[in-house]
């Protein structure tokens, strides 16, 4: 009777430590926390049935009905031709290898920025993922050296190169569809296998770039004499075009002035005909000494007009008419049959 009590007492008592070890383990197993940095697959005996993304506490159906796998969300970088550890560099030449375009041997190596977008593909439709990556890394680098010339590959095309390598390695990871998603492809390196080789090239780039410095500042001197002769045109063209509009307006004023000269001249012929000859004469003989003089009978009678000028400047009163002799008026009237006839002018 005593061994019947003592064996239900520890069966009881065993029943209840499983008991309470399962109920641990359904409340251990019936919450999780994804952090910011992951992203959560949530498994129903062992298929999947959703992602969670969102940080912060979540909750489940109980081990084993559900489970969950937590993945990164972070950038992950793929070193392709060389490994860092402790901060030194291993190169791996045999795998860096390969033949441009113009049958001429680089080593190129090169980083891959990479990340987990689709989590339950990442984690079930591959064995390794990441393998799957770094051969098709590989491939797509190897693709586009295998097109592109040496000149390229080695200076002003690397930027293309990483450009077509990565919008290759995109193509061939969706096909795959691994799971992985590509953000950046950066060349780190694309040098020639020996030394020999890489002097002569260097040599060459540089007399390269010189020619192209040569070039640029010979650009720069025609654009910078260019610019000096448009601007030289622009003020020719400008005073050109000032000089025209002054010649028109100095022409409308003196179409103006012969105008109304003209209906002077219609009006007192003999008057303005003689007014003209008088300035006239100023005019081409500034210097001269100009009289006018009138014949009525046997003494001249004449007027200075310099001398005229000159009192006037003086501020005295003009002399009075003064008689010619006879002598002189004869060599007058000579004079004055050679030059202009009655009213005419004599210098």
């Amino acid at each position: 009777m005593i061994h019947i009590v003592s064996l239900k007492r520890i069966y009881t008592i065993t029943g209840l430590v499983f008991l309470i070890l399962i109920l641990g383990v359904v409340a251990i197993s019936t919450w999780y926390t994804v952090d910011e940095s992951d992203q959560a697959v949530i498994m129903t005996f062992g298929k999947v049935e959703e992602t969670i993304t969102e940080p912060g506490l979540h909750f489940k159906l109980p081990w084993p009905v559900q489970s969950v796998e937590k993945l990164s969300k972070e950038t992950f970088s793929l070193k392709f031709g060389y490994k860092e550890e402790d901060g030194e560099v291993t190169d791996y030449p045999s795998e860096t290898k390969m033949i441009t375009g113009d049958e001429n041997i680089v080593l190129a190596d090169l980083v891959v920025q990479w990340k987990i977008t689709d989590p339950p593909k990442y984690l079930y439709n591959a064995e390794d993922p990441e393998k799957i990556l770094y051969d098709t890394t590989s491939a797509a680098l190897r693709s586009i050296i295998g097109s592109t010339k040496i000149d390229d590959a080695l200076t002003s095309g690397k930027a293309q190169i990483e450009a077509d390598v990565r919008d290759l390695l995109s193509q061939l990871m969706e096909k795959y569809d691994v799971g992985i998603s590509i953000s950046a492809v950066k060349l780190q390196d694309v040098e020639l296998p020996n030394e020999e080789v890489r002097k002569a090239f260097t040599n060459v780039t540089d007399a390269r770039e010189t020619a192209n410095t040569k070039i640029n500042e010979a650009d720069k001197y025609e654009n910078k004499r260019m610019n000096e002769a448009e601007g030289e045109k622009d003020a020719i063209i400008s005073q050109a075009n000032g000089d025209k509009a002054a010649r028109t307006e100095a022409a409308r004023g003196d179409v103006a002035v012969f105008e109304k000269l003209l209906s002077e001249y219609k009006g007192n012929k003999g008057i303005t005909k003689d007014r003209l000859i008088i300035e006239t004469l100023e005019e081409v003989l500034p210097n001269a000494e100009i009289y006018i003089m009138n014949d009525d009978g046997n003494t001249m009678k004449y007027l200075p007009l310099r001398s005229l000028e000159k009192e006037e400047t003086k501020k005295t009163p003009a002399p009075d008419e003064a008689a010619i002799p006879e002598e002189e008026t004869k060599k007058g009237n000579a004079s004055e049959e050679k030059a202009t006839g009655e009213g005419g002018t004599k210098q």
